[in-house]
């Protein structure tokens, strides 16, 4: 038999029982779809956090509060106050920005619709130390937070929370608290970020926050734009010298503070996100040997029902080498055909989610290829041990065969 005749009678087999044949597809298909959709989940949320690493620059540091201690005992209260923000500027030699942060809930209330969201008082800096782009308006100023103004600045997504358009809200009045603030600016949609999304959160200047809307000096956290080219490592002992200082710490006591490289808590999350890609890819590689299996129980039985055909096929002048080859043509065209179904099937899966359940998706080349690859792979593997048996038959044995 010729490569073009065994080919040939291949199709004519997966034909002839089509619908048996699309069944045995089944699990390649699921197979393929899920290892794809997986990985393309994985790759978007990579990615997002590679864009997260790099928004957050290579010199930006984090003051947090640690749990105060006082003779022994834990103190429930946040240990940052704004007035540790001056000794910072002042005293620390490596210093270029201040950012703190204020942080808690509130209602805003624009017309008859209200919604609850997240409140930051910050200072006018801010959404230049985290590259945040501004879609309409502007940002406060200082001397609008110096003077307490009442103006903010909302996330891309709170004008769909209210029922209303950002070109309605710039310039408008809205309540916070009850308490009525202009809409200065709107920022530009920048996805989730550490802490929380900046699309559903709402901006006012810091003195505003503290002395008319939330009414405290302490500060949930302070971010610090270390100068061009200063070791990040000398600016840290240096900010915790003047904390120290500042918080009357003696020497021997813990620090009531703590001071954190988000770069280092996103690669953490980078390398558990990496762990869980490979995990779940790992699961849905489990489909493809279960396809796999099936592929071989189902080139098994069609042995058993062709064995008469062997025979006459080998009383007629084919070689083993034929039949092994015409067995492992079916077997790897079964898993060729699932496995490009199954790709069909997993890049729509990724669209699909990355449109109606708001995943960030990214269906990368090499994990296509890889997944094809590994499905022909499996009809290769699974498809051998059915064609051997069906070349080593007895030409005689099987023509008798009924």
């Amino acid at each position: 038999m010729v490569i073009g005749e065994i080919f040939r009678v291949a199709f004519q087999s997966i034909l002839a029982n089509i619908f048996r044949g699309i069944l045995t597809m089944l699990g390649i298909i699921i197979g393929v779809a899920a290892v794809i959709t997986m990985v393309a989940a994985g790759a978007g949320a990579q990615k997002r956090i590679d864009d997260q690493i790099s928004a957050l620059g290579a010199n930006i540091l984090t003051l947090t509060d640690s749990p105060y201690f006082s003779r022994g005992v834990s103190r429930d209260q946040l240990t940052l106050l704004i007035d540790d923000l001056e000794p910072l500027e002042q005293r620390s030699r490596y210093i270029d920005a201040v950012v703190p942060e204020i942080r808690n809930r509130a209602q805003i209330k624009f017309g008859n619709i209200n919604s609850r969201t997240r409140l930051i008082g910050t200072t006018f800096q801010y959404h230049e130390m985290f590259s945040y782009a501004l879609a309409m308006g502007r940002f406060f100023t200082l001397e609008e937070d110096r003077g307490k103004q009442r103006v903010v600045v909302l996330g891309a997504r709170i004008p769909q929370r209210l029922e209303t358009t950002a070109e309605a809200l710039l310039g408008s009045d809205i309540l916070i608290n009850s308490q009525p603030f202009e809409v200065i600016g709107i920022l530009a949609e920048v996805g989730d970020a550490i802490g929380g999304s900046p699309d559903t959160t709402a901006y006012i200047p810091l003195y505003t926050a503290e002395q008319r809307v939330l009414g405290t000096g302490e500060v949930d956290n302070i971010s610090l734009r270390i100068d061009d080219g200063a070791n990040l490592e000398r600016a840290m002992v240096d900010i915790e010298r003047v904390m120290r200082t500042e918080h009357k710490i003696q020497p021997g006591e813990p620090n009531d503070f703590s001071i954190v490289d988000r770069r280092q808590f996103l690669a953490t999350q980078q390398e558990a996100q990496e762990t869980f890609t490979m995990l779940l890819a790992s699961i849905a590689g489990v489909s493809l040997l279960v396809g796999g299996i099936g592929i071989m129980n189902i080139m098994l039985v069609s042995v058993t029902e062709r064995t008469r055909e062997i025979g006459i096929r080998m009383a007629l002048g084919a070689t083993r080498l034929n039949i092994l080859l015409q067995f492992l043509v079916e077997s790897v065209t079964l898993c060729f055909l699932g496995g490009v179904l199954g790709i069909a099937s997993g890049i729509g899966l990724a669209i699909a989610l990355s449109n109606y359940a708001g995943w960030e998706t990214f269906v990368a080349p090499d994990s296509v290829a890889m997944a094809f690859a590994f499905s022909i792979g499996v009809g290769l593997f699974f498809g051998s041990w059915p064609a051997y048996r069906a070349a080593r038959l007895d030409p005689i044995e099987a023509l008798r065969y009924e």
